[in-house]
């Protein structure tokens, strides 16, 4: 009998040979219960390459909706906890939104020329939100808004999945939807929302008919530039959108396809936008708030510094994805994947230059300007296009097989952190409008003239007792006495207290404290004023206080 059945006798069988055979039974064994010299103890036996199939399936297909709704829920809950009375910017649209849409339908004379200094045409964005705000109120124009950011975070995510792999996507869509500008944008009843969905919509459209022929890159023409229509300064990315229409076509289509795909596209923008110059008056709001915008104080060094609070750790991510791709494009993480074709080095360098690249275009050109305005809503535009290589980051740090979760999720929670302690701070930054609504709502009609700090937020919420030509602002000001002198600046303001030509002025000495300082001295020792209410607020930079004078009757 065998040694591995024992003896009569009951002996125990040779404990090497009973391992032996009991873990690998096919590895011969010699008569004497010893292997034969030279050769191994045991074999591992041969496991396949992968233990899954690359191909899609029904289930990873929900699982990876599953965690893509969860991010644009956890976008929304970002959103939607921000609170405060309307800004100045919102109130300002929505007003001629208002007034436009009056225009359109009644042929009520507009209050004042918005096409002359709106940074985007006033006939799309303001009379849409209007529509909506006139059945929903700032809600509703908020929400539109959600809506839009909520489906730019979808479009990111179809559009990464396209260039790399759905886990990248998934990471970029999770980066992109906790960042300050994003959460704000959500909330924010500006065009700033819109402008940036169409581009998303444009580049996913881009990318997405890369196989097929060059005149199908046509299809993104009308919504890019559309784009540029709701929010000039869109323009400054679509030269990344015609990088991406040159990249993502060239190694399916070849060079002359791709090439000629660039050249139909870029034809097809200039045409529609030289067109739509032609026919419209919107040429004299570009000069003036995009090509010959006046220039601020802000220094360089102070912007830098903004810019890489508010997308700096999302930048440095993208760049830490685009080196890592560059070094290696192999995404997915079966083995099998080796089999796949690959782009070359060179598409991946220009890929990741054209994506990260695109990040700094707006702080570039905000340096130009020196201005710090709209910086942090400008950002934004640029991180989503430095997204996908920011989830690429993301995948590369977290590893294959979710090897260091960890890392990613640090990095995830960074990101979420400051993404809302900067976007809490940003909505607080202008007071609660509330109480001097109420205050002042008696107090004016379709007849006076009125100064204020914020001029919209009155004309907005009481629209219906007043007209925006009636309020004048803090920013610069026109006047002729009764005595035919003319007086601009600073003169205008205290000519005008002087003679007692505004019926009620609304000072809150946060929106330019020098003019408040100016209107508020000129005012001391006035007989044409009377101090009615002093309403204190706090805002993210600390306290300060309406002030509210009326002019004395008799």
């Amino acid at each position: 009998m065998s040694a591995l059945h024992g003896s009569r006798s009951g002996s125990r069988p040779d404990d090497e040979t009973f391992a032996l055979r009991t873990v690998t039974p096919h590895v011969p064994v010699q008569p004497t219960g010893q292997a034969e010299p030279g050769t191994p103890g045991y074999e591992i036996p041969e496991t396949p390459e992968a233990g899954w199939d690359m191909a899609a399936s029904r289930r990873r297909s929900w699982v990876s909706r599953g965690v893509l709704f969860c991010i644009l829920a956890i976008q929304a809950v970002l959103s939607l906890r921000l609170s405060n009375t309307a800004f100045q910017d919102e109130a300002l649209y929505l007003t001629a939104g208002h007034a436009e849409l009056a225009q359109l339908l009644h042929g009520t004379p507009l209050p004042k020329d918005y096409a002359a200094y709106f940074s985007g045409s006033p006939q799309l964005y303001p009379v849409l939100v209007a529509l909506v705000d006139g059945r929903f109120g700032l809600s509703g124009a908020r929400a539109l808004s959600l809506v839009l950011m909520l489906a730019t975070t979808g479009l990111l995510y179809t559009i990464t999945r396209r260039l790399f792999s759905e886990r990248a996507a998934l990471a970029a869509a999770g980066m992109f939807a906790v960042t300050q500008s994003t959460i704000v944008m959500g909330h924010f009843a500006t065009y700033d929302a819109m402008a940036l969905f169409l581009l998303a919509l444009a580049t996913w459209i881009v990318v997405r008919t890369d196989r097929l022929p060059a005149v199908a890159g046509l299809l993104a023409v009308p919504v890019a530039v559309l784009a540029v229509g709701v929010k000039y300064a869109s323009a400054l990315y679509l030269p990344t959108i015609l990088g991406l229409a040159l990249l993502t076509a060239w190694p399916r289509r070849g060079a002359r396809s791709a090439i000629l795909r660039v050249l139909l596209l870029a034809a097809g923008v200039g045409a529609l936008l030289a067109w739509g110059a032609h026919v419209t008056d919107l040429l004299a709001g570009v000069r003036q708030t995009t090509t010959d915008r006046v220039h601020g104080a802000d220094s360089g060094p102070y912007l830098l510094e903004q810019s890489a609070k508010w997308g700096g750790l999302m930048f440095l991510t993208a760049v830490g994805g685009a080196i890592s791709y560059v070094w290696r494009s192999r995404l997915n993480e079966s083995p099998l994947a080796r089999r796949l074709g690959n782009p070359g080095r060179t598409r991946r360098l220009l890929l990741g230059l054209l994506l990260c690249g695109t990040a700094l275009l707006a702080p570039a050109y905000q340096i130009h300007l020196a201005t710090v305005v709209s910086l942090f809503k400008h950002i934004g535009f640029g991180l989503f296009f430095a997204a996908p290589m920011a989830g690429v980051g993301v995948t590369r740090l977290i590893g294959a097989h979710f090897r260091h979760p960890q890392l990613g999720i640090m990095l995830w929670t960074a990101t979420l952190c400051l993404g809302i302690q900067q976007a809490d701070l940003r909505f607080g930054l202008w007071p609660d409008s509330a109480r001097m609504i109420r205050t002042i709502s008696a107090r004016v009609d379709s007849h006076g003239h009125y100064l204020s700090s914020t001029p919209e937020v009155p004309a907005y919420y009481l629209r219906a007792r007043t007209s925006h030509r009636q309020w004048q602002s803090v920013f610069g000001m026109e006047y002729k006495d009764e005595k035919g002198g003319y007086h601009a600046g600073d003169d205008a303001y205290r000519s005008a207290v002087r003679d007692g030509a505004f019926d009620l002025i609304v000072l809150d000495g946060l929106t330019n404290p020098r003019v408040d300082d100016i209107v508020a001295a000129a005012i001391q020792g006035n007989a044409h004023y009377r101090l009615i209410a002093e309403l204190p607020f706090r805002n993210s930079a600390g306290t300060g206080r309406y002030r509210i004078w009326v002019r004395a009757r008799g």
